[in-house]
């Protein structure tokens, strides 16, 4: 069980984050993007199982700017309502905020992994943030977007062969424009590492999850 802590931004934006610890000393810090869905149940699971593993692993609550405390389920209307609170979000304070939630985490090698919006937040983390050792995205949907950007840091990413949102000709590009970055493609759709989910597939969120923290442990641990 976590606690939930206060996260200042460069630009003086306040938001708080879902903090969970370990039990022993702490391998490194993870910092967990959440999905359109807010900070809610799910994204505290994969945080606390990320504590489980040895991390200190604190979700940012990046809806904080539009409204405190917004979390959502799986039903269609709450993915509407996801997508339009997003839409109010400018990219660059997301990425502010991310960033200040890596800047708590001082003083930790640190590590960034997203699910969804997160997932392309995480490939931002690699381009475009200082402070950290390695980033994980899951099904960005704007990353094939962000194809030309270079990342500073080590990149992993995750897509469903069956993502209706992120063709694979997106995918297709960030390969081409990235033959370094390990890049994993899955028997599933998107979403599917959310076990809420419909479109959850427990053996490929399972596959993902042990080359996760196979990832986060080559380069954070001797950090």
């Amino acid at each position: 069980m976590g606690t939930t802590i206060d996260i200042e931004t460069t630009d003086g934006h306040k938001l708080t984050g879902y903090r969970a610890e370990p039990s022993g000393d702490p391998r490194g810090g993870l910092v967990v993007i959440q999905e359109i869905f807010g900070v809610n149940s799910h994204i505290r699971a994969v945080a606390d199982g990320f504590a489980a593993e040895g991390y200190v692993a604190l979700a940012p609550a990046m809806f904080d700017r539009v409204g405190p405390g917004i979390e959502l389920g799986y039903s269609p209307e709450d993915v509407e309502k996801g997508r339009e609170i997003r839409a109010r979000i400018e990219y660059d304070d997301a990425v502010r905020d991310m960033g200040a939630a890596v800047s708590a985490l001082a003083g930790l090698p640190v590590g960034v992994v997203g699910y969804c919006w997160g997932g392309s937040l995480a490939w931002s983390a690699a381009t475009r943030l200082d402070g950290l050792k390695a980033a994980v995205g899951y099904y960005g949907g704007f990353i094939p977007e962000m194809a030309d950007e270079t990342p500073r840091h080590p990149v992993m990413l995750h897509f469903g062969e069956s993502d209706e949102s992120i063709p694979l000709e997106g995918v297709d590009k960030v390969k081409a424009a990235h033959p370094d970055v390990p890049i994993y493609l899955y028997a599933a759709g998107h979403g599917f590492n959310c076990e809420q989910r419909g479109s959850y597939d427990e053996a490929s969120a399972r596959l993902a999850r042990e080359r996760t923290l196979a990832f986060f442990a080559e380069h954070l641990a001797g950090a």
